[in-house]
């Protein structure tokens, strides 16, 4: 073995770095394949090492080791993004953080811990003790507090409490990538440099989440003849402040028909609604539902939440997953859709469209304003139909984040990426953590 591995072993540990090449493939991989655009582009990349630190202290001699090496470093939690946000683009030092998963305090309204904590489990302790997370990804059982931080954005709860950046995460602590490490605290504006940042502008290694008083929440899907009605009631539902709310999902038929596990409560050619609404609130649902023909088809008890079957696992970008175990032929995009016109976007992408593209919709908030959020499936022709469909979309006022590109500014972080470029350049001033992640900084390098 080469130097550098041993140099590696002597900090780590011989049993916590990996250099079998399957091994490597398998923890250089994320869910990227939802898209064939990106499977063409990242299916070969590969880290040389995979780490796996316990404490910081030995996340800071792994970086100034790779500083001075001149070795870039891409970090990951649990793989459940599907952006590649945590592939290797040239190889190097993956830092695998799952052991770092201790609840650190949980004190009232919020909780610390560390990245490679998974975020079930931090609902399940926070639940023990009458709290729970404002905000969570439809993966939370395997999805870290750290992934979610570097790579996500909003999921269960965002009905309520809005995305990561409207105040649910509170504080994070952070590694710079320089020969001697710096730790840095981070709260306030300066923490939109790191959060959704794909681990570009630093390490994070703490973080302390924003929560909330727990709520019997009650689980059940709402079906409608029309998907008109389904929208117009999920919208009646998010814009009602009388009753809780922490989930509201809007799928269009075939799409339930993916959903294999719910078939014996799943009407044929019914769009539905998935909701996990206050439990002593499900009388006002279930008569706001009927005044649009909506029929209950399963109710799940408060007292079973979270124990068998979740039906979030059939939210968000479950969807996809779940077309794709039909064997469709299918991918997805990502659009925020205009509350004041919605409808009348979705009737001219469904007059051009038809059955390439199926509507589903996971309402939220974003900074106070409630916004039709979608995923929709699309049918996969080719990457230029892909991008046509995208460009019909932003011409009828759809903003599209794009999920098609491995680029953080191209996937919907623009407004952003000046700030976080400026930051990593202090952070990170040899360009060596995550590289290939920010196209401005692509493109500077090649020039």
């Amino acid at each position: 073995m080469n130097d550098f591995y041993e140099k590696l072993i002597s900090l780590l540990g011989e049993g916590n770095v990996i250099v079998d090449l399957p091994m490597r493939k398998q923890l250089s991989k994320d869910f990227y394949w939802y898209s064939p655009v990106l499977t063409d582009m990242l299916e070969d990349k590969i880290a040389d090492y995979i780490v796996k630190p316990s404490n910081e202290e030995e996340i800071k001699s792994i970086l100034s080791l790779a500083v001075q090496n001149k070795i870039p470093v891409t970090i990951r939690g649990a793989g459940t993004g599907n952006y590649g946000q945590i592939i290797p683009m040239n190889g190097g030092i993956l830092i695998d953080t799952t052991r770092m998963n201790k609840i650190i305090q949980i004190n009232e309204g919020c909780v610390r811990v560390e990245p490679g904590t998974k975020l079930g489990v931090i609902e399940k302790r926070l639940r023990e003790q009458d709290q729970e997370l404002c905000i969570y990804p439809s993966t939370f059982i395997k999805a870290t507090a750290g992934g979610f931080v570097s790579g996500g954005s909003g999921g269960i709860g965002s009905i309520t409490w809005g995305n990561l950046w409207d105040g649910n995460v509170l504080e994070l602590r952070v590694i710079t990538m320089e020969e001697t490490p710096r730790t840095l605290t981070i709260r306030g504006e300066d923490m939109m440099n790191y959060i959704h940042s794909y681990g570009t502008t630093g390490i994070i290694t703490e973080i302390v989440y924003r929560t909330t008083k727990s709520v019997e929440w009650l689980q059940c899907i709402v079906s409608f003849s029309t998907l008109e009605s389904s929208l117009i009631f999920s919208e009646k539902l998010a814009k009602e402040l009388t009753i809780k709310k922490r989930s509201i999902s809007t799928c269009e038929w075939p799409i339930p028909s993916y959903f294999q596990p719910l078939q014996s409560v799943i009407e044929p050619e019914k769009h539905i609604v998935i909701l996990e609404v206050e439990e002593c609130s499900f009388e006002l649902v279930k008569e706001l539902a009927s005044d649009y023909h909506g029929t209950v088809t399963i109710e799940i008890p408060s007292s079973k939440y979270h124990k068998g079957i979740r039906l979030s696992d059939f939210t968000w970008n479950h969807t996809t997953l779940w077309a794709l175990k039909a064997n469709e032929k299918m991918t997805y995009l990502q659009g925020s859709f205009s509350l004041d016109k919605y409808l009348e976007q979705i009737k001219l992408i469904k007059e051009k469209y038809k059955d390439e593209f199926y509507n589903h919709f996971d309402w939220m908030r974003s900074k106070g304003e409630l916004i039709p959020q979608q995923i929709p499936l699309v049918r996969y022709k080719t990457k230029e139909h892909l991008y046509e469909m995208i460009s019909f979309c932003e011409s009828i006022g759809v903003k599209i984040f794009d999920p098609h590109t491995s680029l953080l500014e191209e996937g919907g972080w623009e407004a952003y990426i000046d700030s976080v470029v400026q930051k990593k350049s202090e952070n990170d001033p040899h360009g060596l953590l995550n590289p290939g992640k920010i196209g401005v900084i692509n493109d500077l390098v090649k020039g």
